[in-house]
């Protein structure tokens, strides 16, 4: 059929690209040694990335000076995560291998890389390991994430043979690598297995970021259990995608949210989403698909994305520039005017912020939490005891009950009012007090309702995050939020989001009033914050940056308390501080990509201008020239402030002279004249036209004896040949003079090579008409 006429034509063109690619190489290694020979730069300064990691994105990793520290950005951006729609029914089988997949990695990589992990875990931890964030808040981030539950069942495995897929794209969303995901669940080893690789293409001295869902998770068991060498460890950082790490801990985003790390710009890791989104159409093909081929259209489909993203690089940077730097630049400005707080003083309370809030005693409340559990349950039981009986004493007086009902009422309060405190008892056995001697002083009521409000914020955060995100996605569907939902789908999930709305802003409601009656029982001498209150308009809760803090719980160390625990104006202040910082990292990030893209874009024109010149480029020509004209047309597609006109048309122009230096200098190849063969039947024999003179002499042709004489002549000869035309015309033209001062200089090449071939004899039939015999020459197109 036709999807297998169009799998073989594929199958043979990617061979056929694979072959110029080669040839190309060639080319790219001579150009980028006589770069290198010419190049005044120290000694391994200049490095670079595998070649296939340059052809994919330039911007990348088409640089040559590697190791920036964090507040460089770090140089190479990648993000990583899974996708549990790209399943293959078991039922479809499989087909003969007919392709080498250039994204995926092998079953075998990533095999090995598990079995390695297993045998790590075996073995004690590492005792040394310093964790970046309280084990309390990483805990809490993997009990909250189905991506760090390695166990939990996505898909049917009797029904599916391949669960999935995990990939890795570039801050552009690039894809780079991408692996086969075989069990049920979204294990650590594919993650893994894709940075390991990523790895071995980069210089020894590259430092990578990589953005992640569970980042914080898997951060904590590389350095927990050294799932990775330690040359490969030193050099690797991890944070979590933007969107993704709202749903984490708050000591967890003040490490790996990008928008409160050094070095990240405006990079939100959210790349894989969008490949996702773009590689969704190959769903229902490859589900029903022979497994083979389902690894062919992925893979070819990653292939199209990258080449249309890599052309996009121009346009990429400008809106960057634009709706990212400029304008949230200036939003950052006008926030830090509005706060009126110096910019030195919000860099000092960020830093005690960070200091305090990532500090054990910070996470002191998940375990006090955990003694006061008892004793929060147990005040519950007395609460709802409390309400019924109240409840029931009511509709008995309404009902005009006997006197002996009424009786029972003074019993069950005084059974109520025991239990109250024996609770109480229960408490101050507990030892509250000596184990955290901060609450020293602090009432029971306040803490016990300081505990309920901060575990009712965490849910109220995570319920409104995932109804933004919900909102996001429906949105991006649909083309935009001004557009209608135009499926039966979209309606059906709008509805469910309505149905959750009305929980979501009682949970707000009710957390209001915790605050209301904290400010009730507040006493400015504990040192410790009433939370602010939630707007119940989830559009402007949408813009609160307070829904993303936890309650505090603590009492300040500090006498008078920090700015940054009290004074609104100092947070919003460092959000804008931060916001700032990371606009101006990300300029200077477009600016070292656009410098990748320039130094790529001369190197590889370089490179064709060169395979082109190059001796047995012309079974390649065609695409040779393809692809030149291709890298030349991104002198307009990636035409942005960044990249100057001057340096395109300097590379442009230079291409052309290290091509030409580098071509005259390669050794020429010398040619060999095949002889010719001439077989001639009767036939040809009567049909060859040759010169008989009249009293039947035979004319001798003296070109022959000329090209033995002097082989640089036999041209020449042809065009000045002067012989009597078949035609019988008037020869009066030929007879006439060359014009006066006219002088024809035949000056044959120097060192010209001319082999011999054999003298041409003639056979002369009888009979035959007068015409000029035609000089046989030896083929020119046969090389030897």
């Amino acid at each position: 059929g036709l999807g297998y006429a169009i799998q073989w034509y594929d199958t043979l063109q990617s061979r056929a690209d694979r072959d110029v690619e080669r040839f190309v190489d060639e080319a790219r290694s001579r150009v980028r040694e006589d770069i290198r020979a010419q190049s005044s730069q120290e000694e391994g300064a200049d490095e670079e990335c595998a070649r296939v990691l340059q052809q994919r994105c330039p911007a990348c990793f088409g640089g040559v000076k590697f190791g920036r520290s964090s507040s460089d950005g770090f140089d190479i951006q990648v993000c990583v995560d899974g996708n549990f729609s790209q399943r293959h029914l078991r039922s479809a089988g499989d087909s003969p291998a007919f392709y080498d997949p250039a994204y995926f990695l092998s079953k075998q990589q990533v095999d090995e890389m598990g079995s390695h992990i297993d045998a790590q875990r075996k073995r004690p931890p590492n005792k040394s390991y310093v964790p970046k964030v309280p084990d309390e808040a990483v805990n809490s981030c993997a009990n909250g994430h189905e991506a760090a539950d390695e166990h939990k069942t996505k898909s049917n495995a009797d029904i599916f043979d391949d669960m999935g897929i995990m990939a890795a794209v570039c801050r552009h969303d690039i894809p780079i690598l991408l692996a086969n995901i075989d069990t049920p669940g979204e294990q650590q080893k594919y993650a893994l297995a894709l940075v390991y690789h990523l790895f071995l293409m980069l210089p020894p001295n590259a430092i990578i970021r990589v953005l992640y869902d569970i980042g914080c998770v898997l951060d904590r068991s590389i350095n927990l259990h050294k799932l990775l060498p330690e040359q490969m460890v030193s050099r690797l950082h991890w944070s979590t995608s933007v969107m993704h790490a709202y749903g984490h801990e708050w000591a967890c985003q003040l490490v790996y949210n990008p928008r409160m790390t050094e070095g990240l710009g405006l990079t939100d890791g959210e790349g894989t989403e969008r490949f996702w989104s773009k590689s969704r159409k190959l769903i229902p093909i490859t589900r029903t698909s022979a497994r083979s081929r389902c690894i062919w259209l992925v893979d070819r489909q990653a292939a199209a994305i990258g080449d249309e993203l890599r052309e996009d690089l121009g346009d990429y940077i400008k809106r960057r520039l634009v709706r990212g730097v400029q304008r949230q630049a200036r939003e950052a400005e006008d926030e830090l005017g509005a706060c009126g707080v110096p910019i030195e003083e919000l860099c000092s309370q960020w830093e005690l912020q960070r200091a305090a809030q990532l500090s054990i005693r910070a996470h002191a409340p998940a375990r006090l939490k955990k003694e006061l559990d008892v004793v929060l349950t147990l005040q519950a039981e007395v609460d709802s005891l409390e309400k019924a009986i109240a409840s029931a004493q009511g509709h008995l007086m309404k009902a005009a009950a006997p006197p002996t009902s009424m009786n029972v009422f003074p019993k069950l309060k005084d059974a109520h009012s025991k239990l109250v405190s024996r609770a109480e008892k229960l408490y101050a056995s507990l030892n509250i007090h000596d184990s955290f001697p901060h609450l020293q002083g602090v009432n029971y009521d306040f803490v016990r309702t300081l505990i309920f409000a901060r575990d009712l914020k965490i849910n109220i955060r995570k319920c409104a995050i995932a109804n933004f995100l919900e909102w996001d996605r429906l949105d991006q569907a649909v083309g935009g939020k001004d557009n209608p939902l135009g499926t039966k789908l979209h309606q059906r999930t709008r509805k469910t989001m309505s149905k959750r709305r009305p929980a979501l802003l009682t949970a707000i409601r009710k957390f209001n009033k915790y605050c209301d009656l904290l400010e009730s029982l507040h006493k400015p001498d504990w040192g410790i914050p009433v939370p602010e209150k939630l707007s119940t308009d989830l559009g402007v809760l949408w813009e609160d940056q307070s829904l993303l803090q936890d309650v505090w719980l603590e009492p300040s160390p500090d006498t008078p308390s920090p700015r940054w625990l009290i004074d609104a104006n100092v947070r919003r202040g460092i959000r804008a501080m931060l916001k700032k910082d990371r606009c101006l990292e990300e300029r200077r990030r477009l600016g070292i990509e656009a410098d990748n893209m320039c130094r790529w874009f001369g190197r590889e024109l370089a490179a064709l201008e060169l395979a082109i010149r190059s001796p047995g480029a012309s079974p390649y020509l065609p695409e040779l020239q393809h692809r030149l004209q291709s890298i030349r047309l991104l002198r307009q597609r990636w035409a942005n402030p960044l990249i100057s006109p001057t340096v395109i048309d300097h590379h442009l122009t230079a291409s052309v002279e290290i091509a030409a230096r580098l071509a005259a200098a390669a050794p020429r190849k010398g040619l060999k004249w095949m002889p010719p063969q001439v077989i001639l039947t009767e036939s040809d024999l009567q049909a060859m036209e040759v010169i008989v003179f009249e009293d039947g002499s035979v004319h001798h042709d003296n070109r022959l004896d000329a090209v033995a004489a002097d082989p640089s002549e036999c041209l020449l000869t042809d065009l000045l040949s002067d012989d009597d035309d078949d035609d019988g015309g008037d020869d009066g033209d030929l007879d006439r003079a060359l014009p006066t001062g006219l002088v024809m200089i035949w000056e044959p090449l120097v060192n010209m090579r001319m082999d011999s071939f054999p003298e041409l004899r003639t056979y002369h039939p009888p009979n035959t008409r007068t015409i000029n015999h035609g000089r046989m020459r030896p083929p020119c197109d046969i090389f030897g």
